[in-house]
């Protein structure tokens, strides 16, 4: 009896140690909500876990809103699709190193009925023009993240700073975005893996693609150790290190939803 309560508290014992010891084994990842909301970490967190035992907890936000966490400490890494923003961040002395990790494109989401005749447009600064022309209503998700910032940078290319009834600005994420679009049948710009994952699309479809300026990339950040000692910069490092390994390469690749493949490896 003596002997197997010995061996009972001996595997409390080994429990509570693995137990304390697992729980510092997690990063905080500042990403898009993109990234979220196509389904991709769910995908793929589970395998850089198994190859590590690092778990990764993500707060989905804007990529402006990542920054803003990263820059105060609050996360560990950042994954986010604004290639100068991400530029500027190393710059800056807030990141030491970035990496390409994948990319996929923006579309332009809108009614059937195609009221500003987008799919006739032969650019995707020809689709916006014939938005604000026909001042169709368009659902920007105006806040700051890199989809955000890319549709006002193809609203400057096209000449037009948006404005009035017709545009709206509604402070949300991609998901909350298209919902909205797809309840007013308004025009909306999203990246394409939320916009084959999402699930209400009601009247609305795909009416342009294509154009070279809808390419959307994505990096991984290490943060800086001389900024914010405290972060997890050895776990942060595995999840960066893996991600452009060949085998996070592969994860990404692998990632499907009904059959189409939304993000494309491409670190160098």
């Amino acid at each position: 009896m003596k002997k197997n309560l010995t061996l009972i508290l001996a595997g409390l014992t080994t429990l509570g140690l693995a137990a304390g010891a697992s729980a510092d084994d997690y990063i905080t990842l500042a990403s898009t909500t993109s990234t979220e909301n196509s389904g991709l970490f769910d995908a793929i967190l589970p395998q850089f876990r198994d190859a590590t035992g690092i778990e990764v907890r993500v707060v989905a936000v804007g990529t402006g809103q990542a920054f803003e966490i990263a820059r105060r400490g609050d996360a560990d890494s950042l994954l986010v699709h604004d290639t100068a923003g991400e530029q500027r961040f190393v710059a800056n002395g807030y990141a030491t190193e970035r990496a390409d990790v994948m990319y996929n494109d923006f579309v332009v989401i809108g009614p059937a009925s195609d009221p500003a005749n987008v799919a006739q447009a032969r650019t995707a600064a020809g689709a916006f023009s014939s938005i604000a022309e026909a001042q169709a209503p368009f659902a920007s998700r105006g806040d700051d993240s890199g989809t955000n910032r890319a549709e006002l940078r193809l609203w400057e290319n096209a000449g037009v700073e948006p404005g009035g009834d017709w545009y709206r600005e509604l402070g949300s994420g991609m998901g909350p975005t298209l919902n909205t679009a797809a309840a007013m049948d308004a025009y909306v710009m999203s990246d394409r893996a939320t916009w084959v994952a999402f699930a209400n699309p009601q009247n609305l479809k795909l009416l342009f693609a294509g154009d070279e300026v809808l390419f959307n990339q994505y990096g991984s950040l290490l943060l800086s150790g001389d900024k914010h000692p405290h972060l997890k910069h050895d776990l942060a490092a595995q999840w960066h290190r893996w991600l452009v390994s060949e085998e996070g390469q592969e994860a990404i690749a692998e990632f499907r939803v009904d059959g189409q493949q939304l993000f494309f490896p491409n670190a160098k």
